[in-house]
């Protein structure tokens, strides 16, 4: 009988189906690219992007251990305010779950038509199981100062929620604990300027082909 399987890096279905062709699901996985962050219709709304590995652990009988599947690959998107806090809050080589709305986006390039996966979160943040952070409140209507230090963003620093001398407890049994020496090559799409950045951004209903049951 195979032991318990380490948590799973791959898309996880967490709530009802929203709709004929509609579901939510949550990706566990790696930032593996810069955020990039726009402001759309003219200077207006805020939008941003990322590159999201997700590599799934597989059991191998063979060896009676846990290896590493295949890395799917995802485009991140968020609007608003949340693309605001992810520019702030998200580096490449994080550790996130991200909870959000799975689609399609084509484009025709000189090899021919290409499809990436899209994952327009809903909610997302940083892998708690790899690390601390902190947390701030954002307001409407109002935005963090650019360039503040992490601990004043976020109120607590990180270091400042171990009390009495203690450190958090280091998972080291954990398979999961341990940050990829190196992610993968992307084969998705780079966006290098704000007028691909805004073709990118185009609401599902306009550019995604929404994945689910039919």
């Amino acid at each position: 009988m195979a032991p318990h399987a380490p948590r799973s890096a791959g898309p996880r279905q967490t709530g009802q189906l929203m709709g004929a062709h509609t579901q939510d699901v949550t990706v566990v996985g790696w930032v593996g690219s810069d955020v990039r962050a726009y402001h759309l219709d003219g200077g207006g709304t805020p939008y941003a992007q990322f590159r999201l590995a997700s590599t799934r652990r597989v059991y191998d009988r063979d060896t009676g251990t846990y290896r590493d599947g295949p890395t799917v690959w995802w485009t991140v998107k968020v609007w608003r305010q949340v693309a605001d806090n992810v520019a702030r809050s998200l580096r490449k080589g994080d550790p996130v779950v991200v909870v959000g709305r799975v689609g399609t986006s084509e484009w025709a390039s000189p090899d021919g038509a290409r499809t990436e996966l899209v994952l327009e979160a809903v909610a997302l943040g940083h892998d708690l199981v790899f690390g601390s952070t902190g947390f701030r409140r954002s307001t409407a209507g109002t935005r963090a100062a650019a360039g503040a230090r992490p601990e004043e963003a976020a109120g607590t620093a990180a270091g400042d929620l171990a009390t009495d001398g203690d450190a958090p407890a280091a998972l080291t049994e954990d398979p999961w604990a341990q940050a990829p020496a190196q992610l993968p090559p992307d084969p998705g799409p780079q966006v290098d300027d704000e007028a691909g950045a805004a073709a990118g951004a185009a609401r599902p209903q306009d550019r995604l082909a929404l994945v689910g049951r039919g």
